[in-house]
């Protein structure tokens, strides 16, 4: 068996790897459009807003490649691949509604354009309409899954809200929340290609640990570009996390290594939720190697997916799943 460190001496493009998975990528695009109908003229206006909104689909990509790197042989991936898209969707509808978000994509917000009931309650759409499809895929063990992601990461929405304006919390309890909020589903995601390939427990819990590590990789990059990336590049405004009062890993880091001074600036910019020295506060994350920090532990999320891959067969879909984790560590946007 070849091993799995080899595939990091590519850093692949996100189209390269939709190439892997050929139909499989139309299909789940097929499947998006046409689950998401309803007889509610509100309810296709605010669906098709967010999904029509670009995003680059990494969850249900991790689904078919996953499947294919276990020889699934049926189709059922590609219609759980649109569940875990679906299920994103709702959560990115009910975030935006919770943080008061106004951009996304570099397109206005569903609750920006819509209100926020009408995305809240498309939100609830989303999710019913993927557990509709759970039922229709007929195993048992996928929505018992979904079901306890779809709980985690209400958990971990719950937990982050509870976090927000504080600026005591610690690197342990942000890796909580990362994990319930964003790592979950990838974990769900690629374990679900195992279950449908009806794969060995040691298969399945190799893809478990992958899409774990995977998420967490993802969340912490996402995070550091929050103060690292251009507007237009991110699709969102630079400093929102900070505007939210979030006390992510940059500023955690920062608090713990940087100046007195820095130390201070940043308590309260995260216990008003303001962005007013942003410029300044940038500056000492920079200053104090948080964003240095940030990347190295997404670094290490990214290399543990890839290791995580060793039991499963060399294939072109396993070596897939290696460019998606590198692919997650090296994006700006």
């Amino acid at each position: 068996m070849m091993p799995v460190a080899a595939a990091q001496h590519t850093n692949p493009s996100l189209d390269s790897l939709r190439e892997l998975v050929g139909d499989d990528w139309g299909g789940v695009n097929r499947v998006i459009y046409r689950r998401l109908g309803s007889d509610v003229a509100l309810v296709n206006q605010v669906a098709h807003h967010i999904i029509h909104n670009g995003g680059k689909r990494l969850r249900p990509l991790a689904v078919l490649l996953a499947s294919r790197a276990c020889g699934c042989r049926s189709e059922s991936h590609v219609a759980a691949a649109a569940i875990i898209e679906f299920i994103h969707t709702a959560t990115l509808l009910h975030d935006d509604v919770v943080d008061g978000s106004g951009l996304r994509r570099g397109q206005r917000t569903a609750n920006a354009m819509f209100g926020n009931q009408a995305s809240v309650l498309v939100g609830d759409f989303l999710y019913s309409r993927a557990f509709q499809m759970m039922v229709e895929i007929g195993e048992l063990r996928i929505l018992d899954v979904l079901a306890d992601a779809t709980n985690t990461i209400a958990e971990g929405e719950v937990l982050q809200l509870m976090n927000c304006n504080n600026p005591d919390i610690t690197e342990s309890d942000y890796m909580e929340v990362i994990y319930r909020k964003t790592a979950k589903l990838f974990e769900a995601g690629t374990r679900i290609g195992a279950i449908l390939a009806g794969q060995e427990e040691r298969i399945e819990q190799a893809l478990v640990a992958f899409g774990r590590h995977l998420g967490l990789a993802f969340q912490l990059v996402d995070d550091a570009l929050d103060y690292d990336a251009k507007p237009e590049e991110l699709g969102k405004n630079i400093g929102d996390d900070l505007a939210e009062g979030k006390p992510t890993l940059p500023l955690i880091y920062a608090m713990d290594h940087g100046s007195a001074a820095e130390r201070h600036m940043i308590r309260e910019a995260i216990e008003t939720g303001g962005t007013q020295n942003l410029t300044s506060i940038q500056l000492a994350i920079e200053t104090s190697g948080g964003l240095r920090y940030t990347a190295g532990r997404a670094r290490e999320e990214a290399e543990a997916a890839i290791a995580a891959l060793a039991p499963l067969p060399q294939s072109k879909y396993r070596d897939g799943l290696c460019g998606l984790a590198l692919f997650a560590v090296n994006r700006r946007y």
